[in-house]
């Protein structure tokens, strides 16, 4: 598995908790994909060497708030329409992306139209996140939302899962807050800053992941969302 350190990181980075989450559910997921597969809002294709397809195709959307400078797009789209044709792919990927499409009622049903029918996708989403990629993060979507946009648009949930328990997001909410809002504050003495930060952080991702195992870990607040659906019609 050849991912990179910032979509899989160790206890010394604040997303630890959440890349970690993300990488196993996509990981214990890829089987549901295979032939000619498209990456929707695939920026560098972090997971593509997790995949067994016969063809990788990443499409994105060049927007403001995010450089596209050092990834690997194939193809860029203008927001509305996919360019490809009906019926042109076996399976579709996207992680990370939904809460980033102003339109993803629209979006979704493009996507369905560029799949086969029988045709699989597999996305994830977030829902209990700080805002990212300003402006241009929209919207957070219940296990009942992504499934309901999912159905009425063709699609047959084949599996959902929530990615990381009310502990997860405990402890990853506190170590954005303490990085974005208390580092700051020792940035004229950077030596005690860097110890701070990863000290701090480094306990958090300690603690948090040890409390996983001793107390009920919670649903109710969860990080992500985890669906797969087939396209039906």
């Amino acid at each position: 598995m050849n991912i990179d350190k910032e979509f899989n990181p160790n206890l010394l980075v604040s997303g630890y908790i959440i890349r970690k989450r993300i990488l196993k559910g996509v990981a214990d997921n890829v089987h549901f994909l295979n032939g000619k597969m498209l990456d929707f809002g695939c920026g560098s294709k972090p997971y593509k060497s997790l995949f067994n397809v016969e063809e990788y195709i990443g499409l994105d959307y060049d927007s403001q708030g995010h450089d596209h400078s050092n990834e690997q797009i194939d193809v860029f789209y203008d927001g509305v329409k996919i360019p490809f044709d009906d019926n042109t792919f076996d399976s579709v990927f996207s992680s990370e992306v939904f809460e980033h499409v102003f339109n993803l009622e629209e979006m979704i049903p493009e996507i369905n139209r560029v799949m086969k029918v029988n045709g699989v996708i597999l996305i994830t989403c977030p829902f209990a996140i700080c805002e990212h990629e300003q402006p241009n993060d929209y919207a957070r979507y219940t296990s009942f939302a992504i499934k309901h946009l999912m159905q009425k648009n063709g699609f047959e949930v084949i599996k959902y899962e929530k990615i990381g328990s009310s502990i997860d997001v405990i402890f990853q909410l506190s170590q954005i807050y303490f990085h974005k809002n208390i580092v700051p504050y020792f940035s004229k003495i950077p030596i005690l800053r860097k110890v701070l930060r990863l000290t701090v952080i480094l306990i958090l991702n300690i603690v948090g992941s040890g409390l996983n195992f001793i107390f009920p870990k919670g649903e109710e607040l969860y990080l992500n969302n985890l669906i797969v659906c087939k396209k039906i019609k």
